[in-house]
């Protein structure tokens, strides 16, 4: 759904990419990056991105609102979270 590594987030708004075929993902690792932030790796592999705990609680705060978003995005574009 939203991860704050440059290979989802681009370097500017418009290289965003809307990541695909992610149904089932799971966190297989989390681990700390100082006292700020957590690194959390995923069972597709992904793992490049550093979220500080600022942005868990935020993405706890607009769960809801940021997982719609995330599936207008894969609706507008014709793309599923099936493999």
């Amino acid at each position: 759904m939203e991860s704050p590594s440059a290979e989802v987030q681009g370097h500017s708004p418009d290289q965003k990419q809307t990541v695909a075929g992610k149904r089932g993902v799971r966190i297989t690792a989390v681990e700390p990056i100082g006292h700020y932030a957590v690194r959390i790796r995923f069972s597709d592999g992904h793992d490049t991105g550093i979220y500080t705990w600022a942005l868990l609680h935020k993405m706890g705060q607009e769960q809801a609102a940021l997982w719609d978003a995330y599936l207008a995005a894969l609706a507008q574009k014709g793309l599923s979270r099936d493999p």
